[in-house]
């Protein structure tokens, strides 16, 4: 679609943490991409390059914000039927005993429909991708296609299930599938996973030069079981095998030592922060503040439904800037600027979405409407810290994934009814009862 916004405030993501807002402004999208922005006073090198633009839509933002999609750079979407299941238990126990047992009765049709009911959460709260980790990677990512919802996936392979066979297979399969699905060598973690297994991870992502991912470091006792097995952290285990080669990095990352931190910077690793979980499950506080510190790359996920229990970008902002200054006791650090470039830029370069990570005249449509004529988003001294620290999921006015708009002022476009996506995930979780 050729869709022309008006009257917009617009993000511009200048740097590392670093943003402008165009008042006044015009966002131009041919396609799945955009071709203009500016105050439409210039546009005279663009028709005569692109010739006659027959609109489909001509949207007057009514002063209200476009910004970058939120990256939601950790889930497991179709853990939605497990929301609100299994609650109140450490990892250990939340994990062995009451999700992997249920897990074990999916069928790929119950990700399927689990997937959409994830999808339609994530298009309120503002995100335009996620970076998901779960059963039936091809049909996750038809799911994706069909709602037209971008979706980066990796593997969740550990030795309960899965192989590296059936990992190349998924790999090759959904990188083909289409532009809004994309696949990145990974396995679940250390503490489920055999060196066998974790060797054979590396070799594929030497043979594909791929990046490799995987939890890491969620606990202090995963970190303690991992020196009694191997004498090392997970990251110099992961490293030792040889899995960083091409880049990657890790989940959680709340107990990352310094030579831990020295990989993550040589290596050129992300660390996904997860705070909602983290604090839900007692796992503790990941040093944000010294991430940042260090340069490493920095993103937020929201981890499943089921260990969360929201899907909320939001919240997760403002507790990953708040849980830093507490962690630190030092009110200045980790600002609402570096979380927003997490949530968005930060999130984009750790899923290779380099073309979704701002908004760019080149760049895909991947564009998220705030509103901000609500008492939340008022007066607007700044705008960034607003988003940030006042922000949520109230705000989210439209969300766009590839210059289609899939959500708007409360209504969905992605070919199927909610009442029937609601329907048939109370199906699932009853039948396993």
């Amino acid at each position: 679609m050729n869709i022309r916004f008006f009257n917009a405030k617009v993000l511009k993501t200048l740097g590392r943490a670093q943003f402008e807002i165009a008042e006044n402004t015009q966002l131009w999208i041919k396609g799945n991409k955009i071709i203009y922005i500016g105050d439409g006073k210039d546009t005279d090198a663009i028709l005569s390059n692109e010739g006659p633009i027959l609109w489909d839509r001509e949207i007057d933002a009514k002063g209200n914000l476009l910004m970058p999609g939120l990256k939601n750079a950790h889930t497991h979407t179709a853990m939605t039927f497990l929301r609100s299941y299994a609650d109140d238990l450490p990892l250990q126990e939340w994990l062995f005993n009451r999700v992997f047992p249920h897990e074990a009765q999916l069928t790929e049709d119950d990700v399927y429909q689990l997937d959409i009911l994830g999808i339609m959460e994530y298009l309120t709260s503002g995100i335009t991708s996620n970076f998901d980790m779960y059963f039936f990677p091809p049909k996750n990512g038809k799911a994706s296609v069909d709602c037209g919802f971008r979706t980066v996936q990796t593997s969740g392979l550990n030795n309960f299930g899965g192989s590296i066979e059936v990992l190349e297979q998924n790999y090759l399969e959904v990188n083909e599938m289409s532009d809004l699905s994309s696949f990145i060598i990974g396995f679940h973690a250390e503490y489920t996973t055999s060196p066998e297994l974790m060797q054979g991870v590396a070799d594929l992502a030497h043979k594909y030069r791929s990046p490799v991912w995987a939890h890491n470091s969620e606990t202090e006792l995963e970190v303690k079981e991992c020196h009694d097995r191997y004498g090392k952290s997970p990251t110099r285990v992961m490293d030792d095998f040889g899995m960083f080669e091409y880049g990657g990095g890790g989940y959680h990352c709340v107990y990352l030592d310094d030579a831990d931190i020295d990989i993550f910077k040589k290596k050129n690793l992300t660390a996904v922060t997860n705070p909602c979980s983290n604090l839900k499950l007692a796992s503790g506080i990941a040093p944000i503040k010294r991430y940042v510190d260090e340069g490493i790359n920095v993103a937020i996920g929201t981890d499943g439904p089921a260990s969360n229990n929201a899907l909320d970008m939001f919240r997760e902002m403002y507790l990953t800037a708040t849980l830093a200054k507490v962690r630190e006791m030092d009110a200045e650090c980790v600002s609402a600027e570096e979380v927003l470039y997490a949530a968005t830029a930060g999130g984009a370069h750790a899923m290779c979405l380099d073309d979704c990570d701002s908004l760019e005249v080149g760049k895909k449509a991947d564009i998220v409407m705030l509103d901000l004529n609500q008492p939340n988003m008022q007066p607007e001294n700044n705008i960034v810290k607003n988003i940030v620290y006042a922000g949520n999921k109230t705000n989210v006015k439209m969300t766009m994934v590839d210059g289609k708009i899939l959500y708007e002022d409360g209504r969905f476009d992605i070919g199927f009814a909610p009442e029937d996506v609601y329907a048939k995930a109370n199906e699932i979780i009853r039948r396993m009862k």
